[in-house]
């Protein structure tokens, strides 16, 4: 079902002069603790009319729960999915929609929660591949090849990437984003440390680290209370130390264990930056968008991130002072140009929705409005559909342009761990690299712990 097709769709879309279709298109941008239910007002007067997704939906009163990993007001994606859903409410009086809004690992463990019970909210969010495989084999998922037919909606999407999201020919979500990580970093923050360029290898990343810290400047922002922000930090090491991608997939298809050197030398690379101070002190109790805000405040040096963070940066108080660079090679290993690839967050549907006519019929509005707003928000950098625009013209940053360039340098790549384990082996995984934060570990220590949980797992 996944393969690594993604080094080539990731490179489709992006450069200056995007191609969006705009009769068609982190990660997500977290809150601490940021929890509401609210119901957009239906007032605003955005999108056009919107073809029927499958069978007509009817013109009965009906409510539908839209869970969502947007909670922060102060970025693009908030306001998408509101002016979206106000904009379909408008259009159809009997439709009412309640936003559910919850930061990333909030949401997780909601949906774990209702989807015990059965009873996951008629649109939800999941992580491609093996991350939303346990929800599919237990049926909670509706498939939308209906719906992806109707007004050329599958076509807007980058060749390929459905793939991470569909089993057995059927898809089961659409994403929100295709993205890359990249190492966003304040210019003059490093000018006011007297680095003049941004590192090209780890051990020059390591003496940046250090000469920020003795300015007194917080090296490299993390929210590590969300364990994935460290794994997925982890895993462009592990991208570089293993000389190029494949490493998860060499494990599962039984050619390497985690007692790999590769994997031993990402560890202690990893913890070689926490050695030298790279991240907030406590970082271990910020949670993952309050990190992202202490690089957004100006406050620290270096965010590594997806690159779906660009139009949230793009909105900050930082705007205009931010470039970003490849992950460097570790130990003269790797190639910046193989990125740890980031399909997005995607839409699923209850298979239980009792309107699930009018869900997808939802659905397909905005997924075929997405792109559209998207590009007028200035956040179309790192979405998974085709967008045609000029991003120059519309008035994107340089840092928008640069990244968008980035995606034509992509030449292969990883997907996250959580995506490629089965959970129970990446929550052992999630939870050791969280604990690197806290205490020094013998790093084979850290690999028999892996292999242990993959054996016990398999």
């Amino acid at each position: 079902m996944v393969n690594r097709k993604m080094k080539q769709t990731a490179t489709v879309a992006f450069a200056a002069l995007m191609a969006v279709s705009l009769a068609a298109c982190g990660n997500s941008n977290n809150n601490a603790n940021s929890k509401d239910k609210d119901t957009a007002a239906p007032n605003a007067a955005t999108g056009s009319g919107n073809a029927a997704a499958t069978d007509a939906p009817s013109d009965k009163k009906v409510t539908l729960t839209f869970q969502n990993i947007y909670p922060d007001p102060a970025t693009p994606n908030y306001k998408m999915i509101r002016e979206l859903t106000d904009a379909y409410m408008k259009e159809h009086p009997n439709v009412k929609i309640e936003l559910d809004t919850l930061n990333t690992d909030q949401q997780k463990v909601k949906l774990k929660t209702q989807a015990a019970s059965k009873e996951v909210p008629d649109i939800t969010i999941v992580n491609p591949a093996a991350q939303m495989k346990p929800f599919v084999d237990a049926g909670l998922f509706a498939p939308l090849n209906d719906m992806l037919d109707q007004n050329g909606l599958k076509d807007t999407y980058q060749k390929g990437l459905l793939d991470y999201y569909s089993f057995d020919n059927n898809v089961y979500a659409i994403p929100d984003g295709n993205n890359i990580e990249v190492v966003y970093y304040n210019k003059d923050l490093f000018a006011q440390a007297g680095i003049a360029a941004p590192p090209t290898t780890f051990e020059e990343m390591l003496k940046d680290v250090k000469i920020l810290k003795d300015k007194g400047i917080t090296p490299l922002a993390i929210g590590e209370k969300d364990s994935w922000t460290g794994s997925f930090l982890f895993m462009n090491i592990l991208l570089r130390t293993n000389g190029g991608p494949g490493f998860l997939q060499d494990v599962l298809d039984g050619k390497k264990t985690f007692e790999d050197p590769a994997f031993i030398e990402a560890v202690d690379a990893f913890q070689a930056l926490v050695q030298a101070g790279a991240f907030p002190d406590g970082a271990t109790s910020i949670d993952a968008n309050a990190g992202g805000n202490i690089f957004k405040t100006g406050k620290a040096a270096m965010w590594s991130i997806g690159s779906w963070e660009t139009g949230a940066i793009d909105a900050s108080p930082v705007a205009g002072k931010v470039g970003a660079f490849q992950f460097p090679t570790v130990n003269g290993k790797g190639d910046p140009n193989e990125f740890m690839l980031a399909p997005g967050s995607a839409f699923a549907v209850s298979a239980n929705s009792e309107h699930l006519k009018e869900t997808k019929d939802f659905l397909n509005y905005f997924g075929t409005q997405y792109p559209k707003k998207q590009f007028e928000l200035k956040n179309a950098v790192g979405i998974g559909q085709k967008v045609d625009g000029d991003l120059k013209a519309a008035g994107y940053s340089d840092l928008a342009v640069n990244i968008a360039g980035l995606f034509n340098q992509v030449k292969g790549g990883d997907l996250a761990f959580d995506n490629t384990m089965n959970p129970a082996t990446a929550q052992v995984h999630l939870s050791s690299i969280q604990n690197l934060f806290v205490q020094k570990m013998d790093s084979k220590a850290v690999a028999k712990e892996h292999q242990a949980a993959f054996e016990a797992n398999k």
